[in-house]
């Protein structure tokens, strides 16, 4: 791999439960990649009397911190990428945004999914957008928008990262990859569906222009640009705006022989493909076609992931209780005697509160004993991940024809030795994991292509990637 030139670039890294600015050093021409972590702040649902939001203000309030402390860093830092988690948005008029937007695990779907299978029956919507079914879709959430009367008020309509690109730039458009989990982007077109926006009763006039990855987003508002004390013009550029999909470009993979799990709050089980499958197995299956970078298709499936061991974590310390994680996961490893494998997709564990409770309930239904103590929890919830994640697997397999030989694990669960391990154990094939910061670096690597600083295709960009963060191996050796 050769670029015309090294450089830098700022990496904002929205996640569910924090949110971080990375600078990542690129030089083509040597093969090194490099990143340097800037700022880390905490993100999370607030309870207004509204329903579940997230804090949206607070968040950019951090993240242009963390742009600023960037650019003390890196004065000559060439330009800006923003991915996020999914499905979420903001409502804008006149430029104001109308409120807080939503949190996916709001109360307020469920009556949305009715109203949207009402209209357009699901097997057809899978026929249309590929999408599994998530009962936060946009989609749905924007049904249940309809009926508070709010969305008949917006002139704009923006996902979360395109809403911070926004802030940024003041430009209104919809990145790709991110639009296409909404729901509303035809899975042949790649264009917004404008017949089914019309279906559901939606004002099609809302939906910003789309563009791909790699494209510019627009230059910083001048105040925004003396704000943080950036570089006079400097872009922001269009990356994978949906985590994972930056997460897949950092996938150290062959294509045609590797799945990959992105394992944060959510587990993403899948595989990349070049055409989507939109079989009535694939959706029966409820695998979804997302868009991925350079036009590629991630196929893959939701797991509940380490939501399950951080909710509990966080609900075992509500009377002020600490917790520390790494004690609780060894004490979890020396667990010897067989401990309940529950079903991680269960609806019920969606939403925040008593997840411990909710898998002894659980265990209670099918006549399982329930974890006895915190450390068995900790196991059963390590397992039945495992089991998920490998089950994901091998139906990916088997509903794309891939021929998977290896599993690699990226993001935070890489770092979860006993979760890798025992993934390997129950699928049967090595696990690869690693790279940990694997969207920020995949939302570099886009930039840094946009600037010259790299070329080539997406596996010139993981040869990379492997060099610079060679993964740790699992060897499988029993259930």
């Amino acid at each position: 791999m050769s670029g015309s030139s090294a450089g830098t670039v700022a990496a904002v890294d929205l996640g569910a439960t924090s949110g971080r600015v990375i600078l990542g050093h690129v030089d083509g021409r040597a093969g090194t990649l490099a990143l340097d972590h800037v700022a880390r702040f905490p993100n999370g649902p607030v309870r207004l009397a509204s329903g579940l939001h997230w804090d949206f203000t607070g968040l950019t309030r951090d993240l242009n911190a963390g742009l600023a402390e960037a650019f003390r860093r890196a004065p000559s830092a060439a330009s800006i990428g923003v991915d996020s988690w999914a499905v979420d948005y903001g409502l804008l008029r006149g430029g104001r945004l109308l409120g807080e937007p939503f949190h996916y695990r709001d109360e307020r779907n469920d009556r949305g999914v009715e109203a949207v299978h009402a209209a357009v029956p699901f097997d057809e919507l899978y026929r249309r957008n590929g999408l599994q079914f998530l009962p936060f879709n946009t989609l749905y959430q924007l049904a249940a928008e309809r009926e508070s009367g709010w969305l008949g008020v917006a002139d704009s309509l923006l996902l979360v990262p395109d809403l911070v690109g926004f802030q940024l730039t003041g430009a209104r458009l919809a990145e790709r990859t991110n639009a296409s989990t909404t729901g509303l982007v035809g899975i042949a077109s790649g264009e917004w569906d404008d017949e089914l926006i019309e279906r559901l009763g939606l004002p099609a006039s809302v939906f910003a222009p789309l563009v791909s990855p790699g494209e510019p987003f627009g230059p910083l508002r001048t105040a925004v640009a003396a704000e943080l004390g950036a570089p006079s013009g400097i872009e922001v550029v269009a990356v994978g705006s949906h985590d994972t999909a930056s997460a897949v470009v950092a996938v150290p993979m062959r294509a045609e022989s590797a799945a990959y799990i992105s394992c944060g709050t959510w587990g993403l089980v899948g595989v990349e493909l070049e055409q989507p499958v939109t079989t009535d197995a694939a959706r029966d299956a409820n695998f979804t076609n997302e868009r991925g970078v350079d036009g590629r298709v991630r196929f893959l499936h939701n797991v509940m992931g380490l939501w399950l061991l951080s909710e509990s974590v966080r609900w075992w310390e509500r009377d002020g209780d600490r917790i520390d994680l790494s004690e609780l996961l060894a004490a979890a490893a020396s667990v010897t005697a067989p401990v309940a494998v529950f079903d991680a997709d269960d609806p019920r564990f969606l939403a925040p509160g008593d997840l411990p409770g909710r898998i002894a309930e659980w265990c209670a239904e099918r006549g399982v004993a329930a974890p006895a103590n915190r450390a068995e929890f900790a196991r059963s919830i390590i397992e039945s991940l495992a089991e998920a994640f490998a089950g994901a697997v091998r139906t990916a397999s088997v509903l794309s024809g891939v021929d998977v030989e290896t599993i690699h694990v990226v993001g935070g669960g890489a770092l979860n030795e006993l979760l890798c391990r025992r993934t390997a154990d129950r699928a049967g094939i090595p696990v690869l994991a690693g790279p940990v910061e694997a969207t920020a670096i995949g939302n570099v690597l886009v930039q840094a292509r946009a600037q010259g600083f790299v070329d080539g295709d997406l596996e010139a960009l993981r040869a990379l990637v492997a060099q610079a963060f060679a993964p740790r191996r699992y060897e499988p050796v029993g259930r």
